[in-house]
């Protein structure tokens, strides 16, 4: 058949895999280690080795697998399908796409080279990605221990969907605290540790060497969402179990895909695609063959990407502390985690491309987002972020609003936190004279309000 060149290699394997750790789930795995000095740390080097796809004529760019189902040549092959005696990853026989697409497999084979795991599995929608591995791995009635500042989508899944219509209860805690996370442990009951590499919104760097030591002394997964560091953090080679992406964010980088993915043991991957109790099998979060080979396309350039996102993140925020504004970016050295970051990330990618711009109050925040947008061009007022343009929101009222009032205060989220995705086009100087403006007109028309009070 014409799509066996896309998956002549097991399950989305790497070439060279990491070491397996002890079966996944049973509890009694060894610590974890993180592998930081090998070549393969630097994701490029990683995307580079990983075994090209080529078309079905030879193309250069793999064929798109467009079919929903697959033929076999013999029919006891259908059975022997099922039964699990033939599959895609030794066989290249494929049943129906929502188990396995040959273009799909091909994309998760190239997220587990840029994550540095064994396998990867792409879905069709980052929370999609975070639900299947939250109901494989936690089951009905069991324990998350979760950093208390999260996307609120995920934080609205944790305490909310999950405790609703699996019993699945979940602590929130302050994640830097070594003895808050140990404490929140329940032995016997937490399946998972969930945090972010680094904070939606506030920017906060999970201390990933540590949770995986809690965690795997406690029996649990770590499960770490890299939505924002792609290429700059590799969770899995500092000891995480499962990372978990947006891929429509930086990896996307057109704010026109929505895709997820899921990076970990092959053992995970298998487990999650089982006919039988597998819960990407049964709910479905089944990614479009033509989505897939999109994003296959977009993945040989991210590491670029991602150093200039860094690089003018790292810029502006340098200009906005000269301002007086109220940034956070992990790259100042005054960030709390700024060494952290430093010595987890891959060399040369600097930190991230996002920023927050703490305004005080949602008034000054929007008047600010205002005049950024529709005086000086400078940005986009819309959630998401890894866009080639700067994309901004006031995180409170947007992609926050599912947590409580008290729960965005315990997280750092203030009424007047702006988030920002520093985009790339155009000149650095050019956006930063454009920043400038918007600023002043901001404060022209604060000064404006405030004379108007006193007549």
């Amino acid at each position: 058949m014409a799509h066996v060149l896309a998956t002549a290699q097991p399950l989305a394997l790497l070439k060279r895999p990491p070491p397996p750790k002890a079966s996944f789930g049973d509890g009694n795995d060894k610590a974890p280690k993180a592998r930081h000095g090998e070549s393969e740390s630097d994701p490029a080097v990683g995307l580079a080795v990983a075994r090209p796809e080529f078309g079905e004529h030879g193309g250069v760019n793999m064929s798109i697998e467009a079919s929903a189902t697959f033929t076999v040549m013999e029919p006891d092959i259908l059975r022997r399908l099922f039964t699990g005696e033939l599959g895609p990853e030794r066989d290249q026989l494929y049943i129906y796409s929502r188990h396995f697409n040959p273009t799909v497999l091909a994309l998760g084979r190239q997220m587990a080279a840029l994550e540095g795991t064994e396998a990867a599995y792409c879905t069709a929608s980052g929370m999609s990605a975070i639900s299947s591995v939250l109901m494989q791995l936690v089951g009905a009635g069991g324990h998350v221990v979760a950093s208390r500042c999260l996307y609120g989508g995920t934080h609205a899944l944790l305490s909310q969907f999950l405790p609703r219509t699996s019993g699945v209860h979940t602590t929130f805690v302050d994640t830097d605290d070594e003895e808050a996370v140990r404490s929140a442990m329940k032995p016997g009951e937490t399946r998972v540790v969930f945090v972010e590499t680094m904070s939606n919104p506030t920017l906060a760097v999970a201390d990933i060497p540590m949770l995986a030591r809690l965690a795997c002394e406690a029996g649990a997964k770590l499960v770490v969402d890299n939505t924002f560091t792609p290429v700059v953090v590799s969770p899995a080679r500092l000891g995480a179990d499962v990372v978990v992406h947006s891929m429509s964010k930086f990896i996307s980088g057109g704010a026109d895909i929505i895709a997820g993915a899921i990076c970990g043991p092959a053992c995970l991957v298998k487990a999650m695609m089982d006919l039988q109790d597998g819960a990407l099998m049964l709910l479905g979060p089944t990614m479009n063959a033509k989505v897939a080979s999109e994003l296959a396309g977009r993945l040989p350039h991210l590491p670029l990407r991602m150093q200039e996102h860094s690089r003018r993140a790292a810029e502006f925020a340098t200009r906005m502390r000269r301002l007086r504004l109220h940034v956070t970016y992990p790259g100042l050295p005054d960030h709390p985690h700024h060494d952290r970051l430093s010595a987890m990330g891959n060399p040369g990618y600097g930190a991230g491309g996002m920023l927050c711009v703490d305004m005080g109050t949602e008034e000054r925040a929007n008047s600010l987002m205002y005049h950024l947008q529709n005086s000086t061009r400078f940005g986009l007022m819309a959630v998401s972020l890894g866009y080639y343009q700067t994309l901004m929101s006031c995180s409170g009222n947007s992609t926050s609003s599912e947590m409580a009032p008290d729960d965005r205060a315990r997280a750092g989220i203030s009424p007047g936190l702006i988030r920002m995705s520093i985009g790339y086009n155009g000149t650095l100087d050019q956006r930063w004279a454009q920043f400038e403006r918007a600023v002043t007109l901001m404060k022209q028309e604060t000064t404006s309000a405030s004379a108007s009070k006193l007549i």
